[in-house]
């Protein structure tokens, strides 16, 4: 299994927050990582913008790297603040929606892939 490295370099001190810009009305989403077993994906939500409820069939691993977000998992919602994270277990609905601008990284694992 091949990983495929993204919009970033090895060996070299990144600022995760500072690899995604907000953009106005906008969810701008940027691929780190990504193989049949994980993926890593940073996000800029801007204020008002957010992803629908849906599922993903690997778990899914949000980080707060800069502002706040409401993360709702199975109808309950969490906010989440810098440095905080929550996990979204597969299968299960999940939606992310941002009052004020709100950026994420995230990190999801497919278990059936691992090897």
């Amino acid at each position: 299994m091949e990983t495929i490295l993204k919009n970033i370099r090895k060996s070299e001190v990144l600022v995760l927050k500072d690899l995604v810009k907000y953009q106005d009305e906008q969810v701008v989403s940027k691929t780190l990582i990504q193989n049949d077993a994980v993926g890593m994906t940073l996000f800029a939500f801007a204020a008002g913008e957010g992803l629908s409820t849906h599922e993903s069939n690997g778990d899914a691993f949000a980080i707060c790297l800069d502002g706040s977000g409401e993360i709702t998992v199975d109808g309950i919602s969490h906010k989440l603040e810098i440095g905080e994270s929550i996990i979204m277990p597969a299968q299960h609905p999940h939606a992310v929606y941002a009052e004020n601008c709100f950026k994420m990284l995230l990190v999801v694992i497919f278990p059936n892939k691992i090897k």
